[in-house]
């Protein structure tokens, strides 16, 4: 008989806060168009600047976690920037870090970036709406933006001060960021570190140590606080300070770095980590509000149904809370498309599986989900992505998510359909049983929501 996991209790490796959220990180990378290690790299920074600024202890674990966790809101304008700009959310998004200040540059970077395969028609359309609207429509991004990483922030348990700090990230010391425009001491330390740490990091990636200085110095007085501008100076001239940037070792240093490093995180956390990235995943598209949530509690009676053990139970419901997570490495062109992908577009598609399971392996307390997420897409009959496995080898666990992620796709509204009735999306998924879906997972199914 085929060996099942769910027969029998979960175990997983500790770790640390750290450690879990530092590789959640790498998530949120993925759907501002940064480099793999990006927030760890600004985190890096923000400490090493917190070491000259005299910080305390408990400062400091406060402003490593506010810039580690800077974007957990950017999910939330991703597809308003497909809309918008006709264009990939995440392309723009790196471009957008990379211009110079003045509305000179923001301008040609708008012409620039636009609609580049629109036609010609919906291209000039766009523009003109950005340039007649341009504020009002940065100013509902960024909000958005800055409320929901901050709400995020808050789920994840932290303190209102990292909440905050996160909230306005985008303000500038001159008073011209947003969201309320908040000028010099007005703005929260920490966000002023992050903003400085996210240009560092963005422009030493593009063009190295001078490049990165020379915005910092070009901007301080507007973007940053002089006085940061020039504490930043002073560490840009230790050595050590750029060969520990690049080092493919930073993770791990960071990691021994921190205060909760030898403090694992209980089961509740666990709970909490992956319900708040739910809702960073589901913010991606409006289509997938809530989706993540629903799919979790679904698989969550089902697997009680179904007779597996609480402890499982448990951590089925965290793979299905993030089932989806390598979505938020597809581009929005693509999730908010109404019409059918193209064969390109469906490769970027379906890699959203194997993004899932790259992010999940990578931490400790979840990589034995990670296949059991990741394999959500594969079919009884081998027909499925991403490895094309077949009956014997998808184990129950995925079975269940993929039933439930099929019912509540078709009872949601999608770019391309209305959401369907409770009848007949149970007829199509009944229509599916053998060679897609499994039987008893069906049969579940159908308790569960016509009670």
């Amino acid at each position: 008989m085929r060996h099942d996991p769910s027969l029998h209790p979960a175990t997983h490796t500790a770790i640390s806060r750290s450690e879990l959220l530092g590789a959640f990180s790498y998530a949120l990378d993925m759907t501002e168009g940064q480099p793999a290690g990006h927030s760890l790299r600004c985190s890096y920074i923000a400490l090493r600047l917190a070491d000259l600024l005299g910080l305390e202890r408990e400062e400091r674990a406060e402003l490593r976690y506010a810039v580690l966790l800077k974007d957990l809101g950017c999910s939330s304008n991703s597809a308003r920037i497909a809309e918008l700009y006709l264009t990939d959310d995440r392309a723009f998004k790196q471009s957008w870090k990379t211009i110079a200040p003045g509305l000179p540059a923001t301008l040609r970077f708008v012409f620039e970036q636009t609609g580049r395969e629109a036609s010609l028609g919906r291209r000039i359309s766009a523009v003109k709406h950005i340039l007649t609207h341009g504020d009002d429509v940065a100013q509902e991004m960024i909000e958005s933006r800055c409320t929901r990483g901050a709400a995020i922030a808050r789920d994840l348990r932290f303190p209102e001060v990292v909440a905050t700090a996160i909230f306005h990230l985008d303000e500038r010391w001159d008073g011209s960021g947003r969201p309320d425009r908040l000028a010099s001491d007005a703005i929260p330390l920490y966000s002023r570190i992050a903003l400085l740490a996210q240009v560092v990091d963005v422009f030493y990636r593009q063009g190295g140590k001078e490049a990165a200085c020379f915005e910092i110095s070009r901007r301080s007085g507007s973007w940053f606080d002089p006085r940061l501008a020039a504490t930043f100076a002073r560490l840009a001239e230790e050595p050590g300070f750029w060969i520990n940037l690049s080092s493919p070792f930073l993770e791990a240093k960071l990691a021994g770095e921190a205060d909760d490093a030898q403090e694992p995180v209980d089961e509740d956390y666990l709970d909490a980590v992956a319900a708040a990235f739910g809702k960073v995943i589901d913010a991606k598209s409006p289509f997938t509000s809530g989706h993540s949530e629903r799919v979790a509690d679904y698989a969550e009676r089902m697997a009680s149904g179904m007779g597996l053990v609480p402890s499982r139970v448990r951590q089925l419901r965290r793979a299905a809370a993030l089932h989806d997570v390598g979505k938020l490495g597809v581009s929005s062109t693509i999730l908010e498309k109404p019409g059918r992908l193209d064969a390109e577009e469906w490769s970027e598609m379906r890699d959203h599986a194997v993004h899932t399971h790259a992010i999940l392996s990578h931490i400790g307390a979840f990589s034995e989900m990670a296949r059991i997420a990741a394999s959500h897409h594969e079919k009884l009959d081998g027909t499925g992505y991403p490895l094309g496995l077949a009956d014997q080898n998808i184990v129950r666990e995925t079975r269940i998510i993929t039933t439930c992620d099929f019912y509540d796709a078709l009872t949601a509204d999608r770019p391309y359909r209305a959401a369907m009735p409770q009848e007949k999306a149970l007829a199509i998924i009944g229509s599916e049983v053998g060679t897609a879906l499994d039987a008893e997972c069906f049969e579940m199914l159908k308790q569960i929501v016509c009670d």
